[in-house]
């Protein structure tokens, strides 16, 4: 089993479209392991993104992210990352497969419902942004 993180973006949770996503999440075979609400702060969102600081694109999509709340997921499944990332579809919305979830609820490349880590490591730092271990089970380390 491979854990990810999950996170349906702000522009999603205003359009109502969580319950959507979730359902396509679980159908597709993935057990939430942990899932809250959250407001991130710019600066909590710049810490999240730190990684792309000097990416031309950081400035607006920290404040995007921090403009209003979203949703994190930790989810489970075999080859977590790799399948949610197939289930999510390409980060452009207009170059995503059809049904997968930014073609279907994605306006834009920033504003694309849904983020997921891209890498076993990536993954580790962003499920421990958000998530303490005792969140996750007593197996939160796997």
């Amino acid at each position: 089993m491979e854990r990810t993180l999950a996170i349906i973006k702000p522009d999603a949770v205003v359009a109502r479209q969580v319950g959507a996503i979730l359902q396509r999440i679980e159908g597709a075979g993935f057990t939430v392991r942990a899932m809250r609400l959250v407001r991130l702060s710019q600066v909590e969102a710049e810490g999240f993104y730190a990684v792309h600081r000097e990416r031309p694109f950081f400035g607006s999509l920290t404040a995007f992210m921090s403009s209003g709340p979203a949703v994190v997921l930790a989810l489970e499944a075999p080859d977590a990352i790799r399948k949610w990332r197939a289930l999510m579809g390409a980060t452009d919305p207009g170059k995503a497969d059809v049904g997968t979830i930014r073609c279907d609820f994605g306006t834009s490349i920033e504003h694309n419902a849904t983020h997921g880590s891209d890498a076993q490591d990536t993954a580790a730092f962003e499920l421990g942004y958000f998530f303490a271990g005792g969140e996750l089970g007593e197996d939160a380390e796997r």
